[in-house]
């Protein structure tokens, strides 16, 4: 083969080299356009969109005494969203609580006087409602699906500047956690979603922008450890808040100790696991079913026991007013009793 041939051949076949790439890449862009999955910046940014004109600012005005006695008013700030379209707002106790005055500020720039229907101290959560109807609603989810490593959005509106909503984006670090600040606050969704001041009473979203908390708290000089109150902790008691004020709370009425193979032997018990009743409240349930000092109280319904915040947690998830079973040994017998709470 000639020189010229050669070249020739080389030529065409690089060209045909360049042309078999170029197709290549060509497939690989159209490939990747059709194929590439939604950003979690898109799930993001679309879980805010449908919730952000929903999240209202609350201003507060309480009267507080000086180190001299003198009474001066003292402004606070928080969030909160909108739950229904007759007005009503969720956010925290510790926001409302002893306020004179309370003003909620909406995404759209209106301001309202705001009442406050009710709070739950111990869960921290409070309504207020504002006089005002058609609103966008935020919607509620189901934090019993929460996973640790879940993406999560904690969303605030503390000074109801214009722009909206502040954001902050994380994850669930934990759940189930307890924290001791004024009070115990059981059963929280930690997360590194930064709480900043004033998002106290915004919402916590997944990303399919639901409802899955109301954020509360965080830890001063702690980096990146927040904690919101489950959505179905709030969902459990909402219904009482509006309609009384208030939460009519279910309870049982014994001071008990967990059992251990020591508490056993102390005690002589028969079972080395469950709750031994301590002290029955006068006039509680506990003493109207007639349950005994000594008693070892090992299961509710079908679930059985093994401590005293076991026992707690079990109570809570009923109503008032409901009956359970109590499955109980005293002495060496095992016995069931029923208690309305």
């Amino acid at each position: 083969m000639g020189t010229a041939q050669l070249r020739a051949v080389r030529l065409c076949r690089g060209g045909s080299i360049r042309s078999s790439f170029g197709n290549f890449f060509e497939r690989r862009r159209k490939g990747a356009d059709e194929e590439l999955p939604v950003s979690r910046d898109e799930d993001v940014v679309a879980a805010i969109g449908k919730v952000e004109a929903s999240v209202t600012n609350i201003s507060t005005i309480r009267f507080e005494r000086d180190a001299f006695l003198h009474v001066h008013p003292a402004r606070g700030i928080g969030s909160g969203f909108i739950i229904d379209d007759n007005g009503h707002i969720l956010t925290n106790h510790h926001i409302t609580a002893g306020s004179r005055e309370i003003e909620v500020a909406l995404t759209d720039g209106r301001a309202f006087e705001g009442k406050l229907i009710g709070s739950d101290p111990a869960n921290d959560l409070a309504v207020v409602k504002i006089d005002t109807r058609d609103l966008p609603v935020a919607e509620l989810g189901n934090s019993s699906e929460l996973r640790v490593g879940q993406t999560v959005i904690a969303i605030g509106n503390p000074f109801g500047l214009a722009g909206g909503p502040s954001v902050t984006v994380g994850v669930v670090s934990a759940l189930n956690r307890h924290i001791l600040a004024e009070r115990v606050y059981e059963d929280l969704i930690q997360t590194d979603a930064s709480i900043n001041p004033g998002n106290s009473g915004g919402p916590l979203l997944d990303l399919t922008g639901k409802v899955v908390g109301i954020n509360t708290a965080n830890i001063p000089g702690a980096q990146g450890i927040g904690f919101a109150i489950p959505i179905n902790t709030a969902k459990a008691v909402l219904d009482d808040i509006v309609k009384y004020g208030r939460v009519t709370r279910p309870w049982l009425g014994v001071i008990g100790l967990d059992v251990s193979r020591e508490v056993a032997r102390r005690f002589n018990l028969a079972v080395d696991s469950g709750v031994v009743v301590m002290q029955i409240i006068p006039e509680s349930p506990a003493e109207r079913a007639e349950l005994q000092s000594g008693d070892v109280i090992v299961g509710i319904g079908d679930k059985q026991l093994d401590s005293m915040e076991g026992l707690q947690r079990e109570i809570r998830t009923r109503k008032a007013g409901e009956s359970v079973v109590l499955v109980v040994v005293r002495g060496s017998e095992e016995g069931r009793v029923k208690v309305t709470l």
